[in-house]
């Protein structure tokens, strides 16, 4: 392993993640075999599975060098376009069942935490009340929400995406399925 990884501002742990894991791979990007390489997924032209070093990710070089970006370039107007930047091209992303996207509040991006099922989420009654009232805007009457809660499980489906406000720290979340 070479040195501490990179921090990323908007993923708080991409080890624990799994968004970046230990391997010997040479990163095409730097061309070094550096410890680490970034498993998540990459929205580029060529095939950069599993091989971009997150050192690479971190400082743009890949998002620049590929033309890639790493979160699926959303859009929001109440955010500053380097924070868009800085979330798209140098932030690991993570795996989602469907299209996975970024959660905003405060005028910033939200960091993401992981994956999380309903036992996980107790610990966080801002981000459970969030999927509540996600759920609900189905249309589900509330014992069929709050079964979905209960179901929700980070290691199969439906799962929940956490995140934490970097401005009040407040927990958010968002959950899918196939």
């Amino acid at each position: 392993m070479n040195g501490l990884l990179p921090e990323f501002p908007y993923h708080l742990d991409s080890l624990a993640t799994g968004a970046i894991i230990p391997s010997d791979v040479t990163c095409v990007c730097c061309d070094q075999a550096r410890g680490y390489i970034y498993t998540g997924p990459v929205y580029a032209v060529e095939d950069l599975d599993d091989v971009l070093c997150p050192w690479c990710i971190a400082d743009g070089t890949a998002a620049e060098r590929f033309k890639a970006s790493f979160t699926g370039g959303t859009l929001v107007d109440s955010v500053p376009p380097e924070v868009l930047s800085a979330i798209d091209t140098r932030t690991p992303g993570f795996t989602a069942w469907q299209e996975p996207h970024w959660l905003f509040h405060c005028g910033d991006g939200a960091a993401f935490v992981g994956l999380v099922g309903a036992r996980e989420l107790a610990a966080h009654p801002d981000a459970l009340e969030m999927l509540r009232q996600e759920v609900t805007g189905w249309g589900r009457p509330p014992q069929e929400v709050d079964q979905y809660l209960k179901s929700l499980d980070k290691d199969d489906q439906p799962t929940a995406y956490l995140f934490r406000c970097r401005v009040c720290a407040k927990y958010l979340a968002y959950s899918d399925f196939t």
